[in-house]
């Protein structure tokens, strides 16, 4: 397998696991039949797109670059806060 085909495959696991989040959303909200973001949105957020950001740094793409270290940034945001208000809710029950 050429370096070429190994980088395809990277950027297709990357673009699936981003897009993975997508079905964890829907699945979540249809059992609750209501609109719900549950805590393994953002990890396979920042997981795909972690993967797709390397992928786009070995492409050289700013465009692409810029879109998913942005994007990264938020979707961390996010997940701390989801962790610090569970934790909150934690010590409070305590």
């Amino acid at each position: 397998m050429d370096s070429n085909t190994v980088w395809l495959i990277i950027g297709f696991v990357g673009q699936a696991l981003f897009s993975a989040r997508f079905l964890v959303q829907w699945l979540a909200s249809e059992r609750q039949k209501k609109s719900v973001i549950p805590v393994m949105f953002w990890y396979f957020s920042i997981l795909g797109g972690s993967t797709l950001l390397i992928y786009s740094i070995h492409k050289q793409d700013p465009v692409f670059i810029a879109g998913q270290a942005g994007g990264l940034l938020i979707y961390a945001r996010n997940l701390y806060f989801v962790i610090r208000h569970t934790n909150r809710q934690q010590t409070a029950s305590d």
